[in-house]
């Protein structure tokens, strides 16, 4: 279990790692970024302690650790999103790459609804779908002319969307209100994304 809450955080150290290169060099710009990896590293593990204390027993804050580990693993998705649409890759590293990176993010985000000690062929199952999907919203991106920023928080949105609907399934709560919610919001987007894309060069 300790090593399974040890993923979010390496890949969030690698997401602002990453992102931190691709920024100018400017201390104006490098400094706000240090202050966030601080706050957001030390929220990464006092969520991580929480989840090892909740295996031992029933602990009031273990719902307040999940909602920070979700806006988390989003953040970490937009991150990493923002690097791989920054290097300008040929579209099969773009979309292998992009699947290779979404699921442990969202191995770990199946594997907070349970917190249980042995892994689950189901949250495996569940994040192998959710990635292949995401490599597949990731080439259709590759091909939209947009912008590095809006594409990255197109796929944000598309992994907050199946991260949801996956948690939702996994807690016996997914109904149909709960998926017209989740797809309301990734429509949403995606007009928003279809109205600030430059047509035609």
């Amino acid at each position: 279990m300790t090593l399974i809450t040890l993923t979010l955080p390496l890949i969030f150290t690698l997401g602002v790692g990453f992102f931190w290169f691709l920024l100018p060099t400017s201390p104006l710009t490098r400094i706000p970024i240090v202050i966030f990896y601080g706050f957001g590293i030390y929220a990464l593990c006092l969520t991580a302690n929480i989840y090892t204390v909740s295996a031992i027993r029933t602990i009031a804050l273990l719902r307040a650790a999940k909602g920070v580990g979700f806006v988390l693993t989003l953040l970490s998705f937009f991150l990493i999103f923002d690097t791989i649409l920054s290097l300008k890759w040929p579209i099969y590293l773009y979309a292998v790459t992009s699947i290779l990176a979404s699921f442990p993010l969202f191995f770990h985000g199946f594997w907070e609804v349970e917190l249980e000690k042995n892994f689950s062929r189901k949250v495996g199952r569940f994040s192998l779908i959710a990635s292949v999907i995401m490599g597949e919203i990731a080439i259709a991106i590759f091909f939209w002319p947009t912008s590095v920023v809006v594409g990255s928080l197109f796929l944000t949105v598309a992994s907050y969307v199946l991260l949801g609907l996956g948690q939702a399934e996994l807690e016996g709560r997914l109904f149909s209100q709960t998926i017209r919610e989740y797809l309301l919001v990734g429509l949403a987007v995606f007009i928003g994304m279809f109205f600030v894309t430059r047509w035609g060069g």
